[in-house]
């Protein structure tokens, strides 16, 4: 048990610190953690994930404020609605579809489309241009298809979403890396909301009481990753954490195409 508790701890803080310097939840690296190593079934793990996916992205929006503070984050509060208006319906439909459906293939195609995400982001992307890929309607119209999209595939794999909601943010809205990182996190925020809300209906959700210590160790170890990624946010230059996250991309289309 101490062992476990050492690993959770280890692995929260270290995942946590990813959440808190690139805007993510940290769900495609926890995901096999929690069914290889801690022997959790698929959906359990799937809602744990979702649990500690919540700490991170709450604790990491404080974290981060420093470098990008809430001011600069309400600013950009369009952006945020519009991206809302897509995602949470697709969290409420993802957290039910999950519960009943098999979802092998979806992992595989998310597997591919990280992939080439973090191909256009490194390739056909100039991050300093801050050139939308879109204006006006058209880029309203795609910011809600692209939540819907983004709300479902969370709530499927238990995931905080920012793995799409970052490229997503930088190439359709043109928005700053690191500015991206803060408003995935605004979004993920209640979109997981809607699909926790959801799963709490199923019968799988009592793995939560059942695994008290674990989260609150998992949880700590979360809380305190967030905080050293947040004060490497401040020092990490811009340049760095665009190949960083094309990086996380592929490693997790990796996890994610293994799992499926």
């Amino acid at each position: 048990m101490a062992q476990n508790k050492a690993l959770a701890f280890g692995g929260g803080t270290i995942i946590g610190a990813l959440g808190g310097l690139i805007g993510l939840g940290g769900a495609e690296f926890r995901l096999p953690l929690l069914i290889g190593a801690f022997r959790f079934a698929a959906l359990e793990a799937i809602i744990l994930n979702k649990a500690m996916s919540l700490v991170v992205v709450a604790s990491a929006l404080p974290f981060r404020a420093r470098t990008v503070p809430f001011s600069e984050i309400a600013a950009h509060w369009t952006i945020i609605l519009n991206l809302l208006a897509g995602s949470l319906l697709g969290a409420w439909l993802g957290a039910g579809w999950a519960t009943r459906l098999k979802s092998g293939n979806l992992y595989r195609v998310i597997a591919v489309l990280l992939v080439v995400i973090a191909a256009v982001l490194m390739f056909g992307h100039d991050a300093r241009s801050g050139a939308p890929l879109l204006n006006g309607a058209a880029q309203a119209v795609a910011g809600i298809a692209a939540g819907f999209v983004i709300g479902v595939v969370a709530s499927l794999l238990g995931v905080a979403g920012g793995e799409l909601l970052i490229p997503t943010l930088v190439l359709l809205f043109g928005a700053d890396i690191k500015l991206a990182g803060s408003l995935s996190l605004a979004v993920s925020l209640p979109t997981m909301l809607v699909g926790f809300t959801r799963y709490s209906r199923d019968q799988s959700f009592s793995v939560l009481g059942r695994n008290k210590t674990f989260l609150l160790v998992m949880a700590t170890g979360s809380i305190v990753g967030t905080l050293i990624g947040g004060l490497l946010l401040g020092v990490v230059p811009s340049p760095f954490l665009l190949p960083a996250l094309a990086a996380i991309l592929v490693i997790s289309a990796v996890k994610i195409w293994r799992h499926g």
